[in-house]
């Protein structure tokens, strides 16, 4: 009986030895891993960044490239009698136009071209 425990503590002692110097097989799998991930995180800031860069581009052009008929009264698009009436209850309470062209995403010109409308007595109610 002594002799089976003395060979099972030897046999753990030397699998205890051995896996310290075996090397760890999951060890380059997880370098592989932890490197993929890195660049992963690094290509989606540079696609975020030229992304941001893009936007602020065309954010900046976008003025520049209206076409020049849409300055021109005759090709206005119709805006509807709602929005023509807030426009005007706004124009009332004192609002300033470039106000109420951001409330109601509308150009200064058509602003003012509706309070002109109303203010001739050309009411849509």
């Amino acid at each position: 009986m002594d002799t089976i425990l003395i060979g099972l503590l030897s046999l753990a002692v030397l699998l205890l030895i051995l896996s310290i110097f075996l090397k760890d097989p999951y060890k380059e799998i997880r370098n592989e891993l932890d490197q993929f991930s890195m660049q992963q995180i690094q290509e989606l800031y540079q696609i975020k960044r030229k992304l941001k860069i893009l936007e602020e581009e065309l954010l900046i052009d976008d003025h520049d490239l209206k076409p020049i008929s849409a300055f021109e009264p005759s090709h206005r698009k119709e805006i509807h009698a709602i929005i023509k009436n807030q426009v005007w209850s706004l124009a009332q309470q004192g609002v300033p136009v470039e106000q109420i062209a951001k409330q109601s995403s509308l150009s200064n010109a058509d602003v003012q071209h509706i309070i002109a409308e109303f203010s001739n007595g050309d009411r849509y109610e």
